[in-house]
């Protein structure tokens, strides 16, 4: 795998009080994924995954809730030919979920038993299979 074919980008574990999980799926894609997103010039992961969920679900990160969970690489969903590699963080949100910018909807999910929606790999290989064990 090489450097230039690989996208860095953070992603975020969000799960409601009855341990299901928020997806996302950005517009003109038909994939459904983490909320995140890749990294702008100088930012840590923590400040582009505030940002990210800030400006696609309109919420804000709730900083005591940050934590690191794994990194993952996949097959990137949206971009043919590219990998992803994935730092992700389980966080909790404060505020109503309201998709705008590029995300045409969100949705909460039951991660042991998913339904038959299109699942972005890193999601359905790595975020799913982590979320069922707790």
């Amino acid at each position: 795998m090489t450097a230039s074919r690989t996208i860095k980008i953070v992603a975020a574990l969000i799960r409601d009080d009855a341990g299901r999980v928020l997806l996302v799926r950005k517009r003109g894609t038909s994939a459904f994924m983490q909320p995140g997103g890749k990294l702008d010039a100088g930012e840590d992961d923590i400040a582009a995954l505030s940002r990210e969920i800030s400006e696609e679900l309109g919420c804000l990160v709730v900083p005591a809730s940050v934590r690191p969970l794994e990194a993952f690489d996949a097959v990137a969903a949206n971009e043919p030919g590219f990998r992803v590699a994935a730092s992700l963080y389980h966080v909790d949100v404060m505020g109503a979920i309201a998709p705008s910018r590029e995300i045409d909807e969100a949705i909460w999910i039951d991660p042991a038993s998913p339904p038959d929606i299109h699942l972005a790999p890193l999601t359905r290989d790595h975020v799913l299979p982590l979320a069922v064990q707790g």
